[in-house]
């Protein structure tokens, strides 16, 4: 197989704290901000960022979120972003263009600036991104489009900073761009046999690799209110 050349400058590194935002909500750290600088990356993502809640963000499967930019202008066109929103306006680690869910593949390995790091998973929108965007309907978008972005692993510790490159180095399922199986995972419409084989993807994260494991026995039932919604 031939591989892409696929390669763009990383055109910003946004970091975060934890903080109480919202009343009555629990704490997150959703607000990245732009970092100049070169950055360390460990193996759970950038040494100055930080996840509120990490039973569902950050771990070494979810080190670092990457979100095209290329997606801000059809935010915007469709009404669903004000006009000249720039990231993170999502909670991004890095933005980049050229990149996307459709050209990329779980198990791609690229180097991020000195490190290397693999696609392990889509983004699962939840509430705090519908309240931080100020449109609640953000969360249900994000699946309904496959806009997610994704995460990755660092296989190799490194530093990355603003212009460097992200360049694919290999691709190991080509079969499996993010985008088809980000949206098997976020719509449940997925085949016994797909599900039955992504349940068997190696590369993929484990929590997705269980939830396609339950949807192969026929489980495609998912209580999601939680998670979009912020209901108890």
């Amino acid at each position: 197989m031939t591989l892409p050349d696929l390669s763009a400058e990383i055109g910003g590194i946004f970091l975060g704290r934890v903080q109480d935002r919202w009343d009555g909500k629990p704490p997150s750290a959703i607000q990245k901000d732009q970092t100049l600088g070169r950055q360390a990356i460990t193996l759970t993502g950038f040494s100055d960022d930080a996840q509120a809640d990490l039973t569902v963000h950050g771990g070494e499967d979810k080190a670092i979120h990457h979100y095209a930019s290329d997606h801000y202008a059809a935010w915007q066109n469709e009404g669903q972003m004000a006009a000249g929103t720039k990231p993170a306006a999502f909670g991004e680690n890095i933005a980049t263009t050229e990149l996307t869910e459709e050209n990329l593949c779980i198990g791609d390995i690229l180097k991020l600036g000195t490190a290397t790091v693999q696609i392990s998973q889509g983004r699962q929108p939840c509430w705090k991104l519908g309240l931080y965007t100020g449109n609640e309907k953000m969360p249900y978008l994000f699946q309904k489009t496959g806009r997610t972005g994704w995460y990755y692993r660092v296989l190799e510790t490194g530093t990355a900073e603003a212009g460097d490159r992200i360049t694919l180095i290999e691709r190991r399922n080509p079969d499996w761009s993010v985008l088809h199986v980000t949206r098997a995972r976020l719509t449940r419409r997925v085949s016994p046999e797909e599900a039955q084989a992504l349940a068997e993807l190696t590369d993929l994260a484990i929590g997705w690799r269980q939830a396609f494991a339950r949807m192969a026995g026929g489980d495609t039932e998912e209580d999601t209110s939680a998670r979009l919604a912020g209901q108890q």
